[in-house]
């Protein structure tokens, strides 16, 4: 091969060498290039000096350590070949002398490239893995080749290429490599066919050439070991996620993991963005609360790609379900229903069914709903009215309406199984005889103004549909309503029931900046139904108000927050955030109120309330207080809130044993069901107090003697486990711990008195006297005992006196005897 190239190489070295002598380089007076390798016949001559002068004389060549050049009749000639890889350039100065004094100049002989060099691979032994689910065309490993030819020339321009696979299974053409880079990756059908089990290892010849893969280019073959590797990416198994999780966030929830080369992973999918991301390490983490009745399951995509945002592998999908919770309570689709009954109606009449929706999960449990008429306003007669607990169908309990009022309001609920409740009212009216609707005096009232800082029960006016049907009657009574312009219910009708007027009254608090005009549509009806006719326009009238713009105080986002602060916390942290506007935009200064032993601060004007000392819940479960937020430019003006600060327990007590035992005992032989009953308490909270566990101390001769069995959480029967035990008072040594994690303990030693007892269970005899008491055998000795002193000295006396007078004894002697003897 080396030959069949020599002559194109020479062709285009004396091509370069005419180019080099006719384009001298910068910096230099002559340059020329030769070609590497010349066979021919020496002295090569290689160019003729064209700047020397007509008169030169003694011309010398220096700057060849090697004597390879010399100069001849202005001619430069080379005494043998030369190599490129050797020594690509030679710098010479030629000098010669003239009539006037010695010069000199420079020549570069530059060493012109011949492709002599076979391409050879960088390592001997090339090795490569590659993981199972790689896409195709993404390389896994990169093989190296060397040229030592001119890098800048064809001669050491590579090419590489795959001559064979083996094993050729389950497939010959697994594998492809790049041309030019000599990256490995696999083709299409390596990347959907490739099995670790079916063949975990591949040999590859490569090859490698020069001249960029021309037919009569130098080449070089080379193995290369693929290891094919299993890999952890895969869809993670589904999460079920608890919809209003309390956090902390973010919460890992998953975590997918690419074995192979270095990775970024990313998220795709229809959720929030940053309700889900993913670490470098793959960890999947929830971010913010999910809430099942806006989205109940996400479909999230895994990406994996290099760190030049090429896919490695197909993306992996995590399915996240949302469990529901029980947080939604019924609700009616309207605050108040108004039906009519006829007096006579019988015994069953359906008369209205109300149906409350629960926005939980409609497969579980959470949207039963049950009915129940809770109130009847008048309340007598008792039992007109029921409704059905599972369909909400309100009918006529009574044999009759008959004598009753003539208009009724009930108030029914609907509740879940957890106890989540609304209500809603039903106005029934009792239906009597009707020919004549109420009419309107006129057709239209105001325009009326009023502030909008308007008290909330002012009385914007008054006006009357009159009704021909005789005064008083239920045909003559009137209801008012507003048909429309009032959808908000920022006003509401008050009637007259005895003159039939209505006022219309300001519900709630007006708001210039949302609605600066009322066009409100009043109809007047009868509470029961015409029997003939109809209502018209004339039972219909509009009233029109205008809303009068003043300076308004600041709002609040809630009216009441709810906080909770672990005991102990260190002092300084935010624990809740006041959120105010004010619709004027003026500033808002927030204040504190209630909190007089100065445990919290406010911050004036951020609102952010931190603790000031730390809390123990011991001392006090809950704090309430006020936040006042105050107009920055009208001081009158302000709002306030209630914060309720509730303290979590954390154990910070042990239990201890209470209760009187000295005077309790046990009989032995043992009685069988006796036992002592010990009583515990732990000040903790029932997460840390909750149940607590007795136990005897870890000792044989104890744990054979006694026995503790628990009654409930905090009392236990401590009993004989053996059937006699000898009188005594013996000490019970154990141990009561609480049901935190860990667990505090207290040990005790419980004197406990054994003694033997009658047949109704009575201890006879004390097992024990306390120290410093006498026992019953010492105190009858003591009464023997002074009883015989006392005899000896009644027979001196008598034996005395048997030989004196007797004398009738003085007061002062009677003084002296004594009466009683007490023992």
């Amino acid at each position: 091969m080396a030959e069949r190239g020599a002559t194109p190489m020479l062709i285009t070295a004396l091509v370069w060498a005419v180019l080099y002598t006719s384009a001298p380089c910068a910096g230099t007076n002559v340059k020329i290039g030769v070609p590497e390798n010349y066979d021919g016949i020496f002295p090569w001559y290689l160019t003729k000096l064209q700047s020397l002068p007509s008169n030169y004389s003694d011309l010398v060549v220096t700057g060849d350590d090697e004597g390879i050049f010399g100069v001849d009749a202005q001619f430069l000639y080379a005494l043998k070949p030369l190599d490129r890889e050797k020594q690509p350039s030679y710098s010479l100065q030629v000098s010669f002398r003239t009539s006037v004094h010695r010069q000199s100049f420079n020549v570069e002989v530059c060493v012109i490239d011949k492709n002599d060099n076979v391409p050879t691979f960088i390592e001997e032994s090339m090795r490569g893995s590659v993981q199972l689910g790689l896409l195709k065309g993404i390389p896994f490993m990169q093989v190296e080749a060397l040229d030592r030819d001119d890098r800048n020339s064809p001669h050491a321009d590579l090419r590489f290429s795959l001559m064979e696979q083996t094993p050729r299974i389950p497939s010959s053409q697994m594998f492809s490599i790049h041309a030019i880079s000599g990256e490995v990756s696999l083709t299409e059908e390596g990347a959907s066919t490739l099995d670790p089990e079916m063949c975990g290892r591949y040999k590859l010849s490569v090859m490698v050439k020069d001249m960029a893969g021309r037919a009569d280019a130098f080449f070089s073959t080379g193995i290369v070991t693929v290891e094919v590797t299993g890999n952890t990416w895969a869809s993670p198994d589904p999460v079920r996620l608890q919809e209003n999780l309390p956090g902390p966030y973010p919460i890992p929830i998953s975590q997918v993991k690419w074995s192979g080369s270095q990775a970024e992973y990313g998220l795709e999918g229809e959720f929030p963005e940053m309700l889900f991301t993913i670490s470098r390490e793959g960890v999947i983490y929830l971010n913010a609360p999910l809430d099942r009745e806006t989205q109940d399951q996400f479909h999230i995509s895994i990406v994996v790609e290099r760190p030049d945002g090429r896919e490695i592998a197909k993306p992996v999908e995590l399915r996240v379900m949302v469990g529901d919770a029980n947080d939604n309570r019924p609700t009616f689709p309207q605050a108040q229903y108004h039906t009519v009954v006829k007096e006579l109606a019988a015994r069953g009449t359906e008369i209205l069914t109300v149906q409350a929706a629960d926005n939980d999960d409609p497969k579980t449990d959470n949207v039963r709903i049950f009915y129940r008429l809770v109130g009847q306003i008048p309340e007598s007669p008792r039992a007109l009215f029921r409704v059905d607990r599972d369909s909400g169908v309100i009918s006529v309990q009574a044999d009759s309406m008959e004598g009753t009022a003539p208009q009724y309001t009930l108030t029914i609920t609907a509740e879940d199984a957890k106890g989540l409740n609304s209500s809603c009212t039903v106005v029934v009216t009792v239906q009597d005889e009707n020919n004549n609707p109420p009419v309107f005096s006129q057709h239209e009232y105001g325009p009326f103004h009023i502030p909008e800082d308007a008290l909330v029960g002012t009385t914007v006016t008054a006006v009357l549909a009159r009704d021909a049907d005789v005064r008083g009657g239920d045909s003559w009574q009137v209801d008012y309503r507003l048909e429309s312009g009032d959808e908000e219910d920022v006003f509401s009708l008050v009637t007259d029931k005895q003159t039939n007027e209505v006022s219309l009254v300001l519900s709630k608090v007006l708001d210039f900046e949302r609605e600066s005009e009322y066009i409100l549509v009043l109809s007047a009806q009868n509470p029961v139904a015409l029997v003939r006719g109809r209502y018209g326009p004339a039972s219909t009238a509009t009233v029109s108000i205008y809303v009068d713009d003043v300076n308004e105080g600041p709002i609040l986002s809630q009216s009441h927050y709810e906080v909770t602060v672990r005991e102990g916390e260190e002092p300084g942290r935010v624990i809740a955030t006041i959120r105010g506007y004010d619709p004027d935009s003026h500033p808002i200064r927030y204040s504190l109120q209630g909190d007089t032993k100065k445990y919290f601060s406010i911050g004036k004007y951020s609102g952010e309330l931190k603790t000031v000392q730390a809390l123990d819940r011991e001392e006090n479960s809950t704090y309430t207080m006020e936040v006042i937020a105050v107009d920055g430019r009208n001081s009158s003006l302000s709002a306030s809130t209630l914060v309720t600060v509730h303290i979590l327990d954390v154990n910070d007590n042990s239990p201890v044993l209470v209760g009187d035992y000295s005077w309790k005992y046990l009989c032995t032989p043992r009685l069988e069901d006796q036992a002592l009953v010990l009583a515990s308490r732990d000040s903790d909270g029932p997460q840390h107090g909750g149940r607590l566990n007795f136990s005897l101390r870890s000792d044989v001769t104890v744990r054979r003697t006694w026995k503790l069995t628990p009654i409930n959480d905090t009392h236990t029967n401590l009993s004989l486990n053996i059937p006699y035990l000898p009188p005594d008072v013996y000490i019970v040594p154990f141990t009561i711990s609480d049901s935190s994690s860990p667990p505090r303990s207290t040990f005790i030693h419980l004197p406990v008195t054994v003694c033997p007892c009658n047949v109704r269970g009575n201890c006879k005899m004390a097992a024990k006297q306390l120290e410093g008491m006498p026992t019953i055998q010492s105190a009858v000795g003591i009464l023997l005992g002074t009883f015989a002193v006392i005899g000896v000295i009644l027979i001196v006396v008598f034996v005395r006196l048997s030989y004196q007078n007797p004398k009738e004894p003085s007061k002062t002697n009677q003084e002296r005897v004594p009466l009683k003897i007490s023992i």
